[in-house]
Parts: C-alpha cells; sequence; structure tokens
C-alpha cells in the first residue's frame, strides 16, 4: 500500500512514524514534510495548497490512500478534489470541515440539537457597536473567539470588559486573524478541567481514541498567551470510562446524525476539545482532523493496524477492531523558538539530536535541513515524546524531560509542567 501524508509539521511526522508499523504499508510520501519524516518516507515539495498537483502527484504514484493532516487543505476542499477520482481520501469534505471552520456554524449545531457546549451569541464586523455594547451585560471572565481558523491562537479569555473590547477590537479593528476574525463568537466561560477526544468515523459507525490533555499557553501554570499547544500527555485521568460513554451519546452520535441529517457527513477524524464539567462533558470546539501535539502521545498508546483503521473510515466501513489501547502512557514536552508565539528567529542549530535514547520519539516541526545540520525554521520546533508501557504518568514525564534535557538550540523555550495536573490529581 502507498500512503500520502499531507502536511509538515510533528502530528504529520507521528502520523508517519505509526503508519510505517503496519505490515501493508510499502511506500510512504510526505508532502511536503520535513527533515524528520525524511527519515521513515520521501518528502515530495508540492505546496498542499496546489490541490492540482497534489491530484496529479497521486494519480502518477498510485496511491492507495491519503491522509490530510492540517485543517488549512480540509477547509479548503482537497479531500473533495482527490475523491472526485476515486482516490481514498481519510479527512472531511470540505462542507463537514465547516466544523472547524465556522466556530458559529458548529455552536448552532450544537444548539439546534442540543449538544452540550458553552451558551454563546455571534456578532459580524459590521455589528461592532452591537458586540461592544453586549460585553458590557455578560459576567466574566468571558471567551472571545475568532470564527474562522487561527492557528490555535484566535480565543482570549477576557477577565474584565476592557479586556474583552481590546479582544474585540483585535478581531474587528486591527484584523490581527485576518478574515478569520470577520465574525467572533462571544461565549460563556466553563470551568473544569479541558481534554481532548478523537472520534475516528466513517460518517455513522466510531470509535474513540483514548483522551489527552493539552497545554495551550505558553508559560508554566498555564500563564500566558495561547499557542498551537506547548505539550500534551496521554491518556487523562480527567476523562474517566463513564465521561466516554456519555462523550459518545450525548456528543459524538448527536454531531454525526446532525452532519448526516444536513447531507454533510462527517468522516475521517472528529477532534472533541471538550470541558470536563460539574455537569459533565461538554464542547468547547470541534476540529475536523487530529490533534497536534495531542496526536504525538494518543498514537503511542494505540496497538493494531492504525493504517487499516483510517482506510475503512476512508471507504465508508470503518474496521471498528482494527486499534485497541495498549494500557501504556505517553508524556510530549514541545521545544519552542524564544519568543514564540509572538517574533522569533529561525536558522539555529539543533544540538543533541543524537544523543536521546531511541525509546524517545522526537518528532520534528519547525525545522529544516542546511547544510547537513538541522536548524530551527519555525515556532514550535520539536516534539520531545515518551511512552510507559504501564501507565505511568511520572515514568513518562521523567523519561521525556531527560530527553529535553540533552537537546538545544538558541533561545529554546519549553514548559516544565506537562502532564503535573494529572500527577497531582
Amino acid at each position: 500500500m502507498k500512503v500520502v501524508i499531507v502536511g509538515s509539521g510533528g502530528r504529520e511526522h507521528a502520523l508517519g512514524v505509526k503508519s510505517v508499523e503496519c505490515r501493508a504499508v510499502e511506500k510512504i510520501f510526505f508532502i511536503p514534510g520535513n527533515p524528520g519524516t525524511k527519515e521513515i518516507g520521501e518528502n515530495v515539495q508540492i505546496n498542499p495548497d496546489d490541490h492540482d498537483a497534489v491530484l496529479k502527484f497521486c494519480l502518477e504514484h498510485k496511491i492507495d490512500l491519503v491522509v490530510i493532516g492540517p485543517e488549512k487543505p480540509l477547509t479548503e476542499g482537497l479531500s473533495d478534489k482527490l475523491r472526485e477520482h476515486r482516490i481514498n481520501v481519510f479527512g472531511p469534505s470540505k462542507k463537514a470541515a465547516r466544523l472547524e471552520g465556522e466556530k458559529s456554524f458548529a455552536k448552532e449545531l450544537m444548539l439546534n440539537n442540543n449538544i452540550p457546549t458553552a451558551a454563546f451569541k455571534v456578532f459580524f464586523k459590521e455589528n461592532y457597536k452591537e458586540a461592544v455594547s453586549y460585553l458590557n451585560s455578560v459576567s466574566y471572565p468571558t471567551v472571545i473567539k475568532a470564527d474562522g481558523i487561527a492557528a490555535g491562537k484566535g480565543v482570549i479569555i477576557a477577565e474584565n470588559v476592557e479586556q474583552a473590547k481590546a479582544a474585540i477590537d483585535e478581531c474587528f479593528v486591527s484584523s490581527t486573524f485576518g478574515e478569520a476574525g470577520n465574525k467572533v463568537v462571544i461565549e460563556e466561560f466553563m470551568t473544569g478541567q479541558e481534554a481532548s477526544v478523537f472520534a475516528i468515523t466513517d460518517g455513522t459507525n466510531f470509535i474513540l481514541l483514548p483522551a489527552a490533555q493539552d497545554h495551550k499557553k505558553i508559560f508554566d501554570g498555564d500563564k500566558g498567551k495561547n499557542t498551537g499547544g506547548m505539550g500534551a500527555y496521554a491518556p487523562t485521568p480527567f476523562v474517566t470510562e463513564n465521561d466516554l460513554q456519555r462523550i459518545a451519546t450525548e456528543i459524538v452520535e448527536p454531531t454525526l446524525t446532525a452532519m448526516r441529517n444536513i447531507g454533510n457527513p462527517f468522516a475521517g477524524c472528529l477532534y472533541c476539545g471538550l470541558m470536563m464539567t460539574n455537569e459533565g462533558p461538554k464542547v468547547v470546539e470541534f476540529n475536523c482532523r487530529f490533534g497536534d501535539p495531542e496526536t504525538q502521545v494518543v498514537l503511542p498508546l494505540l496497538e493494531g493496524d492504525f493504517v487499516e483503521l483510517l482506510k475503512s473510515s476512508a471507504v465508508g466501513k470503518l474496521n471498528m477492531d482494527s486499534v485497541k489501547y495498549n494500557g501504556g502512557a505517553s508524556v510530549c514536552v514541545v521545544a519552542a523558538s524564544g519568543g514564540y508565539p509572538d517574533k522569533y528567529e529561525k536558522g539555529f542549530e539543533i544540538k543533541g539530536l543524537d544523543a536521546v535514547n531511541k525509546s524517545v520519539k522526537i518528532y520534528h516541526a519547525g525545522t529544516k535541513e542546511v547544510g547537513g545540520k538541522i536548524v530551527t525554521n519555525g515556532g514550535r520546533v520539536l516534539n520531545i515524546t515518551s511512552f510507559s508501557e504501564k501507565n505511568d504518568l511520572i515514568e513518562a514525564k521523567k523519561i521525556a524531560y531527560e530527553a529535553v534535557s540533552k537537546i538545544s538550540f538558541q533561545g529554546m523555550h519549553y514548559r516544565k509542567d506537562i502532564a503535573d495536573k494529572a500527577i497531582k490529581k
């Protein structure tokens, strides 16, 4: 089987590492990939935004399965383009990907189908005055979200009305998030522990993978600005077996049913970003693909045929028995560039990669190769990921941070408290 993985980050590297374990896989191509993916497959220098070029490559190389990693190609319709030519694709259609691409669409769908989520109101850019006025009537903290895709950074938690007005100005006046901020969702602030649950589905049937917990803030103790994710661990003790059952029956099933009912069935990975509240799990957001860096800690916890899981979803007949939880635990620490998520410099040599124990996975995210050396090339540079066979997060954390201590580059920043919430619990 020939597989194409679309994307160039740590998530795609992790998807590739898991896929090469499957015996049916003959070769993996990455479009465009990174220096890490080059070690397990072939990088193809095609821009994923060039759908015609991606299609041509897949047809010429008789690709059996395409796995689309990032949200942008999905929300722009790459999966539709490939399916029109009978290529198996793991990832939803453009219309189904609206669940991530338009937060207001997802919120309305949840409201109309009694799917638990925070109370909300939607405002357009031309309703600036009404939005600002509304902020005087809500309780604080409150949450303001850019409606479109903003690379995980379009969510602001405002502690008071002044911060809330500043957030509205970021979206409507400064256009910090571009077109994604031309519409905003103002919603109730929910309290509890956040969790990420991936539902792999063919549009009707689905399985839930082990729950993870992401760490969005840049600094320890969940301080500072939101990022694309500074680390994750799995499984999380904040999601019990009973919680998973409720997530299945109260969130995933009605969401898939609602999408079928409006003629846009969702097949692929439905990422459920959840708040585990006192009333039970509630949806913070849906994404239309695997999360990053949650993928890096969830995939090591699976045994079985991962590619069979993805392909069976793609062909519309999910193999419910293709994978299962192996009983382990995993911790991922993101090594980021100094200054991220604001301005940062690139091009610093990364040292110590060869010194890390081979049992630890070093997933490349923002890297490139220059003159035979690996250098920084992004905000989130590396995902250092451990695995403990006995579901021991203390051991998994220790292994991960021992590996982190051997790696260095100028300005390297990372959180030191990944998985501490679970360990303290």
